[in-house]
């Protein structure tokens, strides 16, 4: 029964959501999974991910990236955000849903831990920002913060802990994160500069990518305004729109609709009050793999809010998109003006 349940973890690709506790799971757990999943092959991009993560190492263990992001939790950078409510029309997200959209300036981001035979790869949505770093040749990304649950990160902990026992026998672990961006390019990231546990989100560095930073607005949109997310599917659905992304995803701009706020404790809020914005709530539901990626106002092109998974708001109105409203973004960052200052 354990070596089914190794094989099984395998030959299975994670997609990061919110919370396991706070996840809309659809009905009834699965059926166990037949045999004919235990030598499914690995999938191209996995395989990518895979064979980095065994090359020589010039980048951070997950282990230390989570321990980063704990270190950094709350910091303030010395730089600012650029705020665009309005942005021009060079700056503004290419979002025609008609056209077949374009996703280029959109990232995947890849967890990754292997020991020995077993791997686990957990992929997520981000995108660039456009504020200065200190590290040449570097720039910042925003994503959902899905990098500390997974299973086998654990047994890396072990492992290397293990490490320091004589007497134990301990495989081989690598692990790491990546961006992939859309033309198959893959960079490492290096450091966790900051985040927001509470708000579920971070901000990652890695090499300067070949994609255009996306224009966040600073101020919440109302209930009702028209927006455009950035969905995600591991294979082509079959109904029109989906357009090859990074890997082996697919990708599609979406119609929906912001439907409200709620605090920390899941009151409803409104903008314009001294309430706090803390999750913003959205339709359509999003698909497995877009929690990080952005949700643009339709009318401006601004990014104003960012996609965490699906949530249960209440028995009534049942499940509904969750993410994080664009203003919570600008708290890791230091106000215009104040740059450098402690």
């Amino acid at each position: 029964m354990l070596r089914s349940r190794l094989l099984y973890q395998r030959c299975t690709r994670q997609y990061a959501t919110l919370s396991q506790s706070l996840v809309n799971l659809g009905g009834p757990p699965p059926e166990p999974p037949t045999t004919e999943l235990f030598h499914c092959p690995l999938s191209p991009l996995d395989r990518r991910l895979l064979n980095a993560l065994s090359s020589t190492k010039k980048f951070s263990s997950l282990s230390q990236l989570v321990h980063k992001y704990l270190n950094n939790s709350g910091n303030v950078l010395p730089s600012s955000l650029l705020y665009e409510s309005r942005p021009s029309a060079s700056r503004k997200v290419n979002q025609e849903p008609s056209t077949g959209t374009d996703s280029s300036d959109v990232m995947l981001i890849a967890h990754c831990v292997q020991i020995g035979e077993e791997h686990k790869v957990t992929i997520a949505s981000g995108f660039a920002l456009e504020a200065p770093y200190e590290r040449e040749g570097e720039t910042l990304h925003l994503k959902q913060t899905q990098i500390r649950r997974s299973p086998l990160l654990l047994r890396e902990r072990n492992e290397s802990y293990a490490r320091n026992s004589p007497s134990t026998t301990t495989e081989r672990v690598n692990s790491g994160s990546f961006v992939v961006y859309s033309d198959g390019s893959m960079y490492p990231v290096t450091d966790i500069v900051s985040s927001l546990p509470r708000s579920d989100l971070m901000i990652m560095s890695c090499p300067k990518p070949p994609v255009a930073t996306l224009p966040v607005s600073p101020y919440p949109v109302h209930a009702g305004t028209p927006i455009l997310g950035h969905f995600v599917s591991h294979e082509c659905p079959e109904e029109p729109g989906w357009t090859p992304w990074a890997g082996d995803t697919w990708s599609k701009w979406v119609q929906g609709t912001v439907l409200g706020y709620r605090d920390f404790a899941g009151r409803e809020t409104q903008p314009g009050t001294y309430d706090a914005l803390s999750h913003l709530l959205f339709t359509p539901l999003p698909t497995a793999g877009s929690s990080g990626g952005p949700i643009i106002d339709a009318e401006t092109g601004a990014v104003i809010g960012v996609m965490l998974g699906t949530r249960m708001d209440n028995r009534v109105e049942g499940s509904r998109g969750w993410g994080v409203p664009s203003e919570t973004i600008f708290e890791m960052f230091s106000l215009p003006g104040l740059e450098g200052k402690k």
